[in-house]
């Protein structure tokens, strides 16, 4: 966007943000209006950046569900304080080159050859790789401050209320029995109930220089062996001890790893970890973090030891096992799991940028947009870690041994069904729906051919190549950023015994759902968190948490809610096509 004022606006005093937010809260606008205020080039310019029919290929986000996507207030924020909160993959990158140009603007096309970015002009500009000096993220949005100052406060309210009308269509995407057009209620929601007491709720950032970043709350797990002990992993790098005595909780730093993490704003930093199975005797577990080396951004799987006491890290140096260049700063995955064969299994998101135009997910010779397979007690020559021998791409001919399933977009959640051993598998989408899988060796779950139960793109589709859909998807307005969970296994007698349970980190919805064969049985909205949901945790008596980006852990009491299918008569929560 582009503010431009003309005329007598520019010796106008322009109203606070203060006054124009205040005013589009309480105010009515109208849709026709803030249409054309919209389009207008002789305003703000809004379309010179954004498309609003799911196109998509602007320096902006495409607008196309904006009102499913952002609540009224979080659309008049977004306005005034454009980079408080960018959108994921919209993150502005700053490319000095060899020669003093220095370029602004959203990646839009990346290679080993050269990077494309577009800027606010609308402009792409292509930098050949052997001319680029430098390149970093910025934490400036491309929309720049001030662009309400281009209209009068009812001005304002009109494109707030054309925004907030740009709602998904109920027939943009056709009925499939994995994706209902109503998710129904349950009858009884469950409760969440928090797990330590306010006064210990962990801070929304951690300060050390002015100019620190926040970051909140990423993964809870118990210390195997101890039923009364977890680990809080912040995003910044730090991760505490979580204790239960007679007078409720302590809380202790277990490790300060903050100089080893690049945890900047967004979806990156400290993003997962996992405790070896045999944790108690070898000490040993593993983070996956980010790091910034040599002005390139990567994620790395690490190997740490904790002390003898276990009761904190033992301060002895990381061995490195997997580093993984990002091709800009988002979908990085985020989850890492040991399976019930005793492998560590990665998630592995396709790094953007937005909609996979390198192909990242189908690519079997690239680890992005991977669910990998890793064998961290042995070491194969010239490797830190062993490729297990059943892993579905070894041996062959350009591709990646190291892979267990391709096609994925963003898989920051997954885990392992403690019954049945089935991955789960929540995976963020890219424009219109957001999906949870099960996740089998070899299979392609489709991204960026697929798109949940839709064709996406048809660039890399391959004749005769099976696309596996997700168990369920879910559309817009019920969130846009899905966080996977767990299968309840907890109390036998419980209606949500085998039922999987996750939610979406934007709209804090959490859904239960019960499926065969990977078809889709029954899923319910089953409660609201406080919170963003960063993750879900459980431990060895199957209950299972929620981590509150903001700070805080609940857990979830199923007694308190019920799961069953829709009265009959009422909203169903499948519909057959």
């Amino acid at each position: 966007m582009v503010v431009s004022i003309t005329g007598s606006a520019q010796s106008q005093e322009v109203p606070a943000p203060k006054a124009y937010r205040d005013f589009a809260v309480r105010r009515d606008g109208n849709i026709e209006r803030g249409r054309a205020l919209f389009f207008s080039l002789e305003k703000a310019a809004c379309a010179h950046c954004h498309t609003v029919d799911g196109t998509g290929g602007k320096a902006g986000p495409d607008l196309f569900a904006a009102g499913d996507n952002f609540p009224r207030r979080e659309m008049i924020e977004a306005i005034l304080d454009p980079s408080a909160t960018i959108a994921v993959g919209y993150g502005a990158t700053v490319v000095e080159t060899k020669t003093g140009e220095s370029f602004h603007g959203v990646i839009k096309e990346a290679d080993a050859g050269s990077t494309a970015l577009m800027g606010a002009d609308g402009i792409l500009v292509r930098v050949a790789a052997l001319h680029i000096k430098a390149q970093r993220s910025s934490l400036v949005s491309l929309m720049p401050e001030g662009i309400h100052a281009a209209f009068s406060l009812q001005e304002f309210t009109d494109v707030i209320e054309y925004l907030v009308s740009l709602k998904q269509p109920a027939n943009s995407l056709t009925g499939h029995r994995g994706m209902p057009e109503v998710i129904a209620e349950s009858a009884k929601a469950v409760v969440l109930r928090p797990v330590f007491s306010e006064a210990l709720r962990f801070p929304a950032s951690v300060v050390r220089k002015p100019g620190d970043v926040r970051s909140g709350l990423v993964w809870f797990g118990q210390v195997p062996g101890n039923r009364e002990v977890f680990l809080v992993a912040h995003q910044s790098g730090q991760i505490w001890r979580l204790e239960k005595n007679a007078e409720g909780h302590t809380k202790t730093l277990f490790g300060d790893f903050v100089g080893e993490t690049y945890a900047q704003r967004g979806p990156n930093g400290l993003l997962g970890l996992a405790f070896h199975p045999r944790f108690r005797e070898n000490r040993k577990y593993y983070l996956k973090h980010q790091v910034l080396e040599e002005g390139e951004l990567a994620t790395v799987l690490v190997e740490k030891r904790a002390a003898p006491d276990l009761r904190t890290d033992s301060g002895e140096p990381s061995r490195r096992l997997l580093k993984i260049a990002s091709v800009t700063q988002n979908h990085s995955g985020g989850c890492i799991e040991f399976g019930p064969d005793g492998f560590l299994y990665l998630g592995m998101g396709d790094t953007g940028p937005q909609q996979d135009p390198n192909g990242h997910g189908q690519d079997p010779g690239l680890l992005l947009g991977k669910m990998l397979r890793l064998d961290v007690d042995r070491r194969a020559p010239g490797l830190p870690y062993a490729i297990p021998r059943d892993n579905p791409f070894r041996g062959q001919a350009n591709a990646r041994p190291e892979i267990w399933a391709v096609g994925f977009r963003e898989p920051w959640r997954f885990s392992f069904d403690a019954l049945t051993g089935d991955l789960w598998v929540g995976d963020v989408g890219q424009d219109r729906v957001e999906e949870v899988a099960i996740v089998r060796r070899g299979e392609n779950h489709g991204w960026n051919v697929q798109e949940g139960f839709e064709p996406f793109s048809n660039r890399r589709r391959r004749e005769g190549m099976v696309y596996v859909p997700p168990v369920a998807a879910y559309k817009r307005k019920y969130g846009n950023s899905v966080t996977g969970g767990y299968v309840y296994r907890g109390d036998q007698a419980s209606s949500f015994h085998g039922v999987y349970v996750f939610g979406d980190y934007t709209s804090r919805l959490i859904w239960g759902l019960t499926q065969e064969n990977r078809m889709l049985k029954v899923i319910q909205q089953i409660g609201t968190s406080p919170e963003g949901i960063a993750s879900f945790a459980t431990d060895e008596l199957g209950r299972i948490y929620v981590v509150g980006y903001e700070g805080m852990v609940y857990e979830i009491d199923f007694s308190a809610g019920s799961f069953a299918p829709a009265p009959k008569g009422a909203a169903q929560s499948v519909t057959a096509r």
